[in-house]
């Protein structure tokens, strides 16, 4: 067998006897997660356009609506790190399985909220969602488990690119024909779009455990066996990351990331109804900031694997800022400044979750990856959970400008914080330039 980077090997031995060739696995792995992903951005964002509109509807608070759509965030973040021990435990394919599995459900419970005009069920449900949206997230980690080093920000970008076409898709058409469709069968509004995410889901689920063998964390060794065991508790796993410096900006990256988008975004369409604009102009809103969010992920990937890291947490930081206040100086009337505000806004999620992702993939070797990316995506979905509940309160008490400021701030806080990574390094360098002549400081 021939050696290559981290620790990757052109092929390793399976349990019984044979062996894997890793480039055909790892095309089959992104060719199922490329699926996956579609029918599960899909689902996720049929539902989670319409959650807002509904709760508000069936409550008439903004407050009510704001907790309700910031209920996906809380979700994701009760699901991350138990997810990233099932899969730590027995491989990426049970820990998606199940992650979908779980989100169907919600979405069922959404519909029956819809139904029964009972709120109660609504939060739930989309909570319950959220761990779909955790699903489709720990897919990019599960693309990088066998990619090489030099190509694992572009194969993370490949796979969050596949969101594009779901997402984007399902904010299109989740008002203009999800919905529709479901009046026309009976159910109430909204209700539609949520049956459809709840299937969708069920079809991810299967692709899943249909296609993901063998499972890439199995053969790339991350899996505990007999005398190690590579499920980390939470405490151990978030003190590894407080405990390095490339994981510490990683995952406040994702924070910042994942907390200017689900803020802003969960009262926008709100902000957008009470200036008198259109379903349509709401839908297209949500498409052109998705595609933000994942259209040019690959591109993005790439940069941050030529270019480094760095420069690209920098850039989402700047990216937030100018997205935050174009749309926040935009009246609710204003639909280019709000849609142009939001899709900057998704350019900065872009940028800062593909890089964070890479630079913690990295910093940690293979055997505690799934534990520490959980423990990295838990912090970032509870941080945008108290944005998204902040936001509803934010908007009722003060204004839509002043939670675009405040996530304008955030932005701000991310450019000084690679600013100061970087100043740390370099005189942790100058200090003892030979520890790093030998394993350098990442300078990218």
């Amino acid at each position: 067998m021939t050696q290559v980077d981290d620790p990757i090997l052109e092929t390793r031995q399976s349990s019984s006897g044979g062996s894997w060739d890793i480039e055909q696995v790892q095309r089959r792995t992104v060719r199922t997660l490329l699926a996956s992903q579609m029918c599960g951005g899909i689902g996720l964002v049929a539902g989670y356009s319409v959650t807002a509109l509904l709760a508000d509807d069936i409550t008439g608070s903004k407050t009510l609506a704001g907790l309700a759509a910031a209920s996906l965030s809380i979700g994701a973040a009760i699901a991350s790190f138990p997810l990233a021990r099932i899969m730590a435990r027995s491989g990426r394919r049970p820990g998606l399985l199940t992650g979908y599995v779980l989100a169907s459900i919600g979405a069922f419970l959404a519909v029956l909220a819809a139904i029964t005009r009972q709120f109660v069920f609504l939060p739930v449900g989309v909570a319950l969602v959220g761990i779909g949206n955790a699903t489709n997230m720990a897919t990019r980690y599960a693309a990088a488990d066998l990619a090489k080093p030099e190509r694992r920000a572009s194969t993370i970008g490949l796979v969050v690119a596949a969101t594009t076409i779901g997402s984007g898709f399902g904010s299109l058409v989740s008002l203009s024909v999800f919905d529709p469709i479901g009046r026309s069968v009976g159910l109430p509004d909204y209700a539609g779009s949520f049956l459809t995410g709840a299937l969708l889901f069920l079809v991810a689920g299967a692709i899943v455990e249909v296609r993901l063998r063998p499972d890439p964390l199995v053969v790339a060794g991350g899996v505990g066996t007999g005398a190690q065991d590579t499920r980390l508790p939470f405490r151990t796993a978030l003190g590894l990351i407080l405990g390095n410096a490339k994981a510490r900006l990683a995952v406040l990256a994702m924070m910042v990331s994942q907390a200017t988008m689900v803020g802003t975004m969960t009262l926008t369409p709100l902000h957008m109804n009470d200036g008198g604009q259109s379903n349509g102009a709401i839908s297209i809103m949500l498409f052109s900031h998705i595609i933000g969010m994942y259209a040019f992920s690959p591109l993005v990937g790439r940069l941050a694997d030529q270019y480094g890291r760095y420069p690209m947490l920098v850039l989402s930081g700047v990216l937030c800022v100018v997205g935050a206040l174009w749309a926040g100086f935009t009246p609710p009337e204003g639909f280019v400044g709000i849609t142009g505000g939001q899709t900057v806004i998704g350019f900065s999620w872009c940028f800062g979750v593909i890089a964070a992702s890479g630079l913690l993939t990295e910093a940690f070797p293979v055997e505690q990856r799934a534990s520490v990316q959980g423990a990295g995506d838990m912090c970032m979905m509870a941080f945008g959970a108290v944005a998204g509940i902040s936001a509803g309160a934010i908007v009722a008490y003060r204004s839509y400008l002043d939670l675009n400021l405040a996530a304008a701030i955030l932005g701000v806080i991310l450019v000084f914080a690679v600013a100061l990574s970087l100043l740390t390094a370099t005189k942790d360098r100058r200090r003892d330039p030979f520890v790093f002549a030998v394993s350098p400081v990442p300078d990218r």
